[in-house]
């Protein structure tokens, strides 16, 4: 028995639903679908991204702009420059927009461009972190550890809903194993155990899970025939040039073609897919100086 007490489940029918944006909500009988690429790189590559994945549908944006890199030498991130063009992308395409927080410190200025801060799993047991996101106002992604056990994952979830954030999502992205034909190992048994552990909504990240594109599609099918509330899918304009995680990512004809695919798995279990956000609309006019 697990002993977390705020986000364990207290019926078989408690679960929670947790609002991204007025229209979107992780929980409910919608399945978010999350994409974008790993890495902001430009205004017109967000801006690119959302131009053609709108009308995949798909909910939300993501892009990180500090990357924990295993390697000190590669690509960190664009920092606060890559915030400024996700929330001209979130406010041009009315589309909400997830990023990752490493650090106390960033907290604050994420939370100003954000609609969810990502809690990336290399600090899956980063308590402070975790303890201060408990303060932080928005929604919380919290990815899994590359190596925890269920138990520990739910526990770092508590700490963030113990610490005044009841709004939490959790991220089956993959466990490291000794076979590496793909990046991780997915552990879909425990999207339904967590289904039934706990009453947060639990969302799967197919990408960081196999690492090849090929594989991407038909291990998102499967997350969605086991009960995922959503997905998270890298994508790129050109995917081979990719700044991090290249092999992985979708083009995005790829990922609106994922997307249509999903939709009678989706049905068969009882969910919807549907455009709630006005993405795929026109862009909202932005003057800018000469």
């Amino acid at each position: 028995m697990i002993n977390a007490k705020l986000v364990a489940q207290s019926h078989a029918n408690h679960q929670s639903v947790i609002q991204l944006s007025e229209t979107v909500a992780f929980g409910g009988d919608e399945l978010v679908i999350i994409g974008g690429p790993c890495t902001v790189e430009s205004l017109e590559q967000m801006e690119t991204v959302a131009e053609n994945i709108g009308d995949a549908p798909v909910q939300a944006l993501r892009g990180g702009v500090f990357k924990p890199r295993t390697s000190p030498y590669a690509f960190q991130g664009m920092g606060e420059e890559g915030l400024a063009v996700l929330a001209e992308v979130r406010s041009r395409y009315n589309i909400p927009v997830i990023t990752e927080v490493m650090a106390i410190s960033q907290i604050e200025v994420v939370a100003a461009h954000a609609d969810m801060l990502q809690v990336g799993s290399r600090n899956m047991q980063n308590f402070d972190l975790l303890k201060a996101l408990g303060q932080a106002g928005k929604p919380i992604l919290l990815k899994r550890g590359l190596a925890a056990t269920i138990e520990e994952f739910v526990m770092a979830a508590e700490y963030i809903v113990s610490h005044g954030n009841p709004d939490v999502v959790l991220c089956e992205r993959g466990i490291r194993s000794f076979d590496t034909y793909t990046r991780n190992v997915l552990d879909l048994a425990a999207v339904a155990a967590l289904k039934q552990i706990t009453h947060l909504p639990v969302i799967v990240d197919p990408s960081h899970a196999v690492g090849k594109r090929e594989l991407v599609a038909p291990v998102a099918k499967a997350a969605v025939a086991c009960g995922a509330d959503g997905l998270i899918i890298e994508c790129h304009p050109e995917p081979e040039k990719s700044v991090s995680d290249a092999r992985q990512a979708l083009s995005l004809e790829d990922m609106v073609n994922l997307v249509a695919s999903l939709k009678p798995v989706a049905t068969a279990v009882g969910r919807k897919i549907s455009n709630t956000n006005g993405v795929g609309l026109q862009p909202t006019p932005i003057c800018r100086a000469a």
